[in-house]
């Protein structure tokens, strides 16, 4: 599954769960916080699954270098913890 962000209409970290708890089917009782977010994107999405944040600048300049870093944080050390894996049972992410 490829997922894009398109983060020249994420204004907050709230825009992100939003965005990505749809298609990484997280279901009701997702907690729409980062370590929600950490928790399901180690354990219970189903891999392969590319992650693409497109125009990563315009989102960090929304909101702010803190929220940008920790959302990115999160993300790019989840993606290295499948580095070990076979490429089908991977996630990865792109900030292009």
């Amino acid at each position: 599954m490829r997922i894009a962000i398109d983060g020249a209409h994420l204004g907050s970290q709230a825009d992100l769960h939003q965005v990505l708890a749809g298609p990484l089917d997280f279901g009701p009782y997702y907690g729409h916080n980062l370590s929600a977010l950490r928790d399901r994107l180690s354990k219970d999405v189903e891999r392969p699954v590319e992650i693409v944040w497109e125009n990563p600048a315009a989102s960090r300049g929304r909101m702010g270098d803190e929220a940008f870093e920790a959302i990115a944080f999160v993300l790019v050390r989840a993606a290295a913890e499948d580095e070990p894996n076979a490429p089908n049972d991977r996630l990865t992410v792109r900030f292009t």
